[in-house]
């Protein structure tokens, strides 16, 4: 027996009065005022716990906002945006007049049954983050596979600003071939400026540091040299140093997502192009205070390249065709070198920097040419001498 319900008996069966009850069980004689009071009242129902929720919560958020969280959240899901709390504050704050704590949206949402438990990540800790200081200090790209309707995989070329994640280009391609890295950087510098540095992984059309010497510069690296932009490019093995520009591509493949499935490769630009327009000035971005990257990019004066590139020397053993010939690739094309069909099958030493080579006999040393190579033509010929118009001289 409880002591609430030893309290009524002694009062309500017994007789005795409230303060000798409330003296003998060492009890408030408010209490047990309050006690038999509400026995009389509500009879056996006194004895249950009662509900400590307050008559009124005028910081209740109201019913109608909750189903706005809730309609937001299926929204911004359905079309491929984040739809995390942060973001559904954002929008309440800037679209609807609504000032709601992310923590009361989250927890609006977790009732709801919206919220999924999050996979297990490394923690914060085990990250060296890193982020540019200024516009155009350093620019980040790659690329990525998308499908169309019918299966066939295409590839996604991105550049993306380091500071302020302004998606600078984003262009879609049966596959990403040197000059179409160039080509799409070229735009993104006629649009943004020079940047003082690009940070790439090291996929062949960004730079052949790998390829073991050969082939000399590509088209890519050629054209930084040329801009006096400082190339970077990471580890092998450590996707995380090039991690702004491959999380953007996560967000542009789940954007897809919600978007009907492009059938063609110029359909699939134009749905990269409304991508890009939404994300650069109507998204909140979490790590920019919830600014557009736009607005982060415009916020601060651009940086611009510090100095020329040093020249790029290589040492290549080769030996001469048939026909007389070496080839050579500069810039990603490859140029034929007229050496003479006398030298034929000569094995040959040559030493390169940037546009000037020398071809060295690789037994005797004998310089066999010295040249500077013309980049707008396939074929150097040999230098021969002209004929003096005027004949040889009188004796």
């Amino acid at each position: 027996m409880t002591r609430a319900r030893l309290v009524i008996t002694a009062v309500v069966l017994e007789g005795r009065s409230q303060a000798e009850v409330a003296r003998d069980y060492g009890l408030s004689r408010a209490w047990v005022s309050r006690l038999v009071a509400r026995y009389r009242e509500v009879g056996e129902a006194a004895f249950e716990p009662r509900s400590r929720r307050p008559l009124s919560s005028p910081t209740t958020t109201p019913a109608e906002v909750v189903d706005l969280i809730v309609a937001l959240r299926h929204q911004l899901a359905s079309e491929g945006l984040d739809a995390g709390a942060h973001t559904i504050a954002w929008h309440l704050a800037h679209h609807h007049g609504h000032q709601i704590a992310p923590a009361t949206i989250w927890r609006h949402l977790k009732a709801a049954g919206l919220i999924e438990p999050a996979p297990k990540k490394r923690p914060r800790t085990a990250y060296i983050r890193f982020e540019a200081d200024l516009p155009n200090q350093l620019w980040q790209t790659d690329f990525t596979h998308v499908r169309l309707a019918d299966a066939t995989d295409t590839e996604v070329l991105t550049f993306i600003d380091d500071h302020s994640r302004l998606v600078l280009a984003c262009t879609a391609h049966d596959r990403v071939r040197g000059p179409d890295v160039v080509a799409t950087f070229r735009a993104a510098i006629s649009d943004h400026g020079v940047p003082a540095a690009v940070l790439s992984d090291n996929g062949m059309v960004f730079t052949t540091r790998l390829a073991g010497g050969r082939g000399g510069r590509n088209g890519f690296e050629s054209e930084l040299a040329r801009l006096g932009v400082e190339q970077r490019n990471s580890r092998p093995n450590h996707p995380t140093t090039c991690g702004k520009v491959e999380r953007v591509q996560q967000t542009l493949k789940k954007w897809l997502t919600g978007r009907p499935t492009a059938t063609t490769i110029p359909e699939l630009q134009e749905l990269l192009d409304q991508w890009r327009e939404h994300y650069n000035t109507a998204r909140p971005h979490s790590s920019l205070a919830r600014r557009t990257p736009a607005a982060a990019y415009a916020a601060k004066a651009k940086a611009y390249p510090t100095g020329r590139a040093g020249a790029h020397e290589r040492v290549r053993h080769d030996r001469i065709d048939t026909n007389g010939k070496l080839t050579l690739r500069i810039a990603g094309r490859l140029h034929h070198i007229g050496i003479g069909r006398t030298h034929a099958r000569t094995p040959v030493i040559m030493l390169i920097a940037d546009l000037n080579v020398r071809i060295v006999h690789a037994i005797t040393g004998e310089l066999l040419r010295e040249l500077t190579i013309d980049p707008t033509k396939d074929y150097q010929p040999q230098q021969r001498n002209k004929p003096d118009p005027e004949g040889p001289a009188c004796c």
